[in-house]
C-alpha cells in the first residue's frame, strides 16, 4: 500500500463522504492540517461532523468549512473568536457539543482504544435549577 501522494486531494480521494465525522487536529491556527482542510473544501462534502478543540477563526481553519456551510456539527471545546461559528449556531444552523478540553481529549483517546465509555467526575456534585442556576454539594471524592 502506496501512502505517499503527489497532494491532499489524491490521498483524500475516494474517501470523504457526505454526513462523515472527522477529526482534525492542531490548536486554533496551530498545528492544523491546512491544506486537508483546502482539499476537503473543494471536494464539496457536506453534513460534516468535525472534532477538533475549536473550528479556527473566521476564513481560517477549519473556519474555511464553516463559510462553506460543510460542517453540520462541531465537538469541540472552545468557541474563540469565530463569529461565523456563532452566528450559524445561534441561526440553528450548526449544532455544537462542548466538552471539557481534558474530556475531550479522554474521549478521543478512549474512542481509538476500542472504549466506547468511560466515566469522568465533572459536575457530578453539581444540581441543576431552574434558571440555569447550579447549586454545589461539595462531597469528598472516593478513591
Amino acid at each position: 500500500m502506496n501512502k505517499v501522494y503527489a497532494d491532499a486531494r489524491s490521498a483524500l480521494a475516494g474517501s470523504l463522504k457526505d454526513g462523515m465525522m472527522i477529526m482534525a487536529g492542531g490548536f486554533g491556527l496551530c498545528g492544523i492540517p491546512e491544506t486537508l482542510i483546502l482539499a476537503i473544501r473543494d471536494s464539496g462534502v457536506k453534513n460534516l461532523t468535525v472534532v477538533s478543540n475549536n473550528c479556527g477563526t473566521d476564513g481560517k481553519g477549519l473556519g474555511i468549512l464553516l463559510d462553506t456551510r460543510q460542517i453540520k456539527k462541531m465537538i469541540s471545546s472552545y468557541v474563540g473568536e469565530n463569529k461565523t461559528f456563532m452566528q450559524q449556531y445561534l441561526a440553528g444552523e450548526l449544532e455544537i457539543e462542548f466538552n471539557p478540553q481534558g474530556t475531550l481529549a479522554e474521549r478521543i483517546r478512549a474512542g481509538g482504544a476500542g472504549i466506547a465509555a468511560f466515566f469522568t467526575a465533572r459536575a457530578i456534585s453539581f444540581t441543576a435549577r431552574p434558571r440555569g442556576i447550579l447549586i454545589h454539594r461539595w462531597r469528598p471524592r472516593l478513591r
